[in-house]
């Protein structure tokens, strides 16, 4: 075989075990018939890219390429990289692939001199569309094939573009023919998806597999993204401008991929409601008022960006923002009606409006296509049915069929098959026809062996003052069937890095700037009001997960001990088990099942108390927070939720698992200390979790001291708020009512007194700014400078039943109020009086 010629050669007639390996498989590749893949080149024989990865990877044990596997998976668990196929709700994680798909350098150049002709075609014929109209007068194209799209927005006519370009990013799909040619197979215009998740693959294979990595000199992808990053921000009219990226929210199937962007490029990631029209500026509403955004970078399609003059039914766009980009008021990054590329309906003109334009054919040709709204295109598909694909010329999918792909007449029933004739006689407007394609395969590790699978490739291309920039790599998808026609996420297909491979050594690159190149900056920035809405009650969570798991793991403990069976003991658990049934984490309230009263309160997944749903609503919260939290949070997070989630098998079962989760939330309390930047953000963690704190510790006292509580009472409420060693250190005496109140309620120096968390609400409200003109102080801070006044004077003998649950209420009055002052949702929420001289 040709394979191992090449394997013995290279060796000069020495076998290694390692090349043996590399035979092999190349023999189990080789013998598959009949289907172009990447391993083997033109003339029969393994690639040289390939031989080169083969080489080193056979080097490598059985037990370290598993190891490695893992590690990768691993990373992809912990770190939450998932999608959502279309029309799911639930996440997925991330099915990568765990070899990537190799480029040599010298084919890369001739695949990216055809991307950039063609990116640099788009930006003319988008140009013209909505400008001088140029092309649909002289029939370059039919205004048929333009008027039929949805994307096409009338609108946006004669509307320059801020920052000049209509296309800020491009991708297209390619795919490998029989021939060993690259074609293109669609073009992405609208909001290209992917380049997140091409980042999060090489992140994670580069890490599993370092050596390898490094040895193949794989071009590196942090200059694409540099370059990216300085064109949008040479884009806007000031130099330090700030840069937002538009998300339809955590409920997007890539929501994932948005905060990574956000995150790697250090952009905001806003959605619609956290931004707003001011004059002729856009600005995002902060927890300190309005503030300018320069650039949107978005992920929202078009037609629903603004509902006053596209899409009025959409709740994802900003009311007024096609006004603001007539008045050059903001950079938006693709230009709505960009999508208008993305049609079917125009692949069979590109040809010639390349001619047209440059003078030359296009250097990497599309896939033959005929659109059915001119008549001999039509007839030529009709007479030619059974060879061609039939799809939507606008959207996904043929209209009146159902599914997302094409239909192939050739699989169709004679009266379905009448019917599809039918409706491209009636209206071929909607339909194109295409060439029948079989897509190349690459190798993929399937059950301890190399098998071939048909790919595509996404190649991203972006716009930058000096050209057309291509990331070197870009978006593979691997279908699962060799048959494929096209491959979605979501037809279980996975993804695979690619690496361009270079004969010579690459340079490292970083998205860090050089120090002598950056104006040094102290301050912290400023919060969107959704952002800080939701880390407010991320802490809030946490913090009532953590009460509960307290309250979980005394009720399991408080019955273990022989001769803890008294009617005290018993009353003090009654008292446990009620407070677990106020507080929605169980129904059960018999007194003699209190192991399975502690089991339904801590994983209970129906109970919207229970520390499962809690810690469950902490991730989805989290999830909405994804590009401000550390890695190391979301993993502590998902690993609670993990345990949590496993089946307990008996009282120690619940104990083990309620103890281990209190150890993860402190862990993620000392990330949030010790890692969070102590800005703004910061402080709405902290405030959501000591205000939590504070009531949830009163509504212990309540329980615990009421006024005749005996002494297992109280010292079950020590043990709840964690002070049974200062207590012992400072009294020689069994637990106390006075003394354990003043611990618990009143002592400013004890972390886990109610005096100690409104002490830090009071600064923490005091360092954020100011909405209201006058001076005078505002309705959170007056709350909590009143309830710090209060309990600084109080003394521990006053304290009664009914004085604590007047606490408890002014408590959850200030958290309200925190609320609706700085995170502004509703009619009624504060806003800034002073509207003149934004940032």
């Amino acid at each position: 075989m040709a394979g191992q010629a090449g394997q013995g050669n290279s060796q000069g007639g020495r076998a290694r075990p390692g090349n043996r390996r590399v035979a092999q498989w190349t023999r189990d590749y080789v013998r598959l018939p009949g289907i172009p893949d990447e391993y083997i080149g033109p003339d029969g024989a393994p690639r040289a890219v390939w031989t080169r990865f083969f080489e080193a990877f056979a080097t490598l044990t059985p037990g370290d390429i598993e190891r490695r596997f893992g590690t990768a998976d691993r990373h992809l668990r912990e770190a939450g990289v998932s999608y959502r196929a279309p029309g799911e709700t639930a996440d997925r994680i991330w099915p990568l692939s765990h070899l990537p798909l190799l480029i040599d350098e010298a084919e890369w150049q001739q695949l990216t001199a055809g991307i950039v002709q063609r990116a640099q075609l788009l930006e003319l014929v988008l140009s013209d569309l909505y400008g001088e109209g140029r092309l649909v007068a002289e029939g370059a194209i039919p205004a048929a094939a333009i008027a039929g799209s949805t994307e096409y927005l009338r609108s946006i006519c004669g509307i320059k573009p801020p920052g000049g370009r209509y296309l800020n990013l491009y991708a297209a799909d390619v795919g490998r023919g029989p021939d060993g040619r690259w074609w293109v197979l669609g073009d992405r215009t609208q909001a290209p998806s992917g380049a997140g998740y091409a980042l999060e693959n090489r992140l994670v294979l580069s890490r599993a597999f370092a050596s390898l990595y490094k040895s193949m000199n794989v071009e590196r992808v942090a200059p694409f993204f540099e370059a990216f990053r300085d064109s949008l921000r040479a884009g806007a009219d000031r130099d330090e401008p700030r840069i937002g990226l538009l998300t339809p929210g955590s409920f997007s199937e890539t929501y994932f991929e948005h905060a990574t962007l956000a995150r790697y490029l250090g952009f905001l990631l806003v959605e619609g409601d956290d931004l707003a029209v001011s004059g002729d500026r856009i600005h995002i509403r902060t927890v300190a008022g309005l503030k300018r955004l320069d650039v949107l970078l978005r992920r929202v399609d078009s037609n629903s960006l603004d509902p006053l003059e596209l899409d009025a039914s959409s709740q994802l766009g900003v009311p007024g923002l096609i006004d603001v980009l007539r008045k050059n008021g903001v950079v938006v990054a693709n230009m709505p009606g960009s999508g208008v590329m993305e049609a079917r309906a125009l692949l069979g003109f590109l040809p010639s409006l390349s001619r047209r334009f440059f003078g030359e054919d296009l250097k990497m040709p599309h896939i033959a296509t005929w659109w059915c709204g001119q008549k001999s295109a039509r007839e030529e598909v009709l007479s030619r049915l059974d060879q061609v694909a039939i799809e939507g010329a606008y959207r996904s999918g043929v209209p009146g069929f159902p599914g997302n792909g094409p239909v192939l007449a050739s699989e169709l029933s004679s009266t379905e098959r009448e019917r599809l004739k039918t409706a491209i006689n009636d209206r071929g407007i909607d339909f194109v026809g295409q060439e029948l394609v079989r897509l190349s395969t690459t190798p993929v590790w399937d059950q301890g062996r190399i098998t071939p699978r048909p790919f595509v490739l996404r190649v991203f291309a972006a716009a930058t003052p000096q050209g057309w920039t291509i990331m070197p790599g870009g978006f593979c998808r691997i279908a699962d069937q060799l048959d494929a026609r096209a491959v979605s996420m979501g037809d279980g297909a996975r993804a695979a890095d690619v690496w361009v491979v270079s004969d010579k050594a690459v340079p490292t690159t970083t998205l860090l700037p050089a120090v002598d190149t950056v104006r040094i900056r102290r301050i912290a920035g400023w919060v969107p009001s959704r952002a800080a809405d939701n880390l407010f009650w991320l802490g809030r969570y946490l913090e009532r997960a953590e009460a509960t798991l307290r309250l979980v793991r005394a009720l399991a403990t408080a019955l273990r001990d022989p001769g803890k069976g008294s009617s005290p003991v018993l009353h003090s658990v009654e008292r446990i088990q009620r407070l677990l049934v106020t507080w929605g984490a169980t129904s059960q309230t018999a007194r003699t099942q209190p192991a399975k009263i502690a089991a339904e309160a801590l994983q209970s997944e129906d109970k919207f108390g229970s520390a499962l749903s809690l810690v469950r609503a902490a991730q989805r919260t989290a999830t909405s927070l994804r590009e401000r939290l550390s890695p190391d949070a979301w993993q502590v997070i998902t690993e609670m939720v993990e345990r949590l989630g496993q089946e307990v098998e008996d009282d120690d079962g619940v104990v083990s698992a309620a103890e281990l989760t209190l150890q993860e939330l402190a862990s993620f309390a000392g990330l949030a200390q010790e890692n969070m930047n102590r800005a703004a953000g910061w402080r709405f963690l902290e405030m959501g979790r000591r205000a939590e704190r504070a009531i949830n510790t009163v509504r212990f006292a309540r329980q615990f001291a009421y006024d005749e509580a005996s002494g297992e009472d109280l010292d079950i409420l020590l043990t709840l708020v964690d002070c049974q060693i200062t207590y012992r250190s400072r009294y020689l005496v069994g637990p106390l009512l006075a003394p354990v109140r003043d611990l618990v309620v009143l002592d400013p120096y004890n972390p886990r007194s109610v005096a100690f968390q409104v002490s830090a609400l009071n600064d923490h409200i005091a360092s954020l700014p100011t909405l209201k003109e006058g001076g005078l102080i505002e309705r959170p801070h007056r709350l909590a400078v009143g309830l710090q006044a209060t309990l600084t004077t109080t003394e521990a003998a006053a304290l009664d039943t009914k004085t604590l649950f007047a606490l408890e209420q002014d408590l959850l009055n200030l958290a309200d109020a925190i609320g609706s002052h700085y995170f502004p949702h509703g009619p009624n929420a504060s806003r800034p009086e002073k509207l003149t001289g934004l940032a």
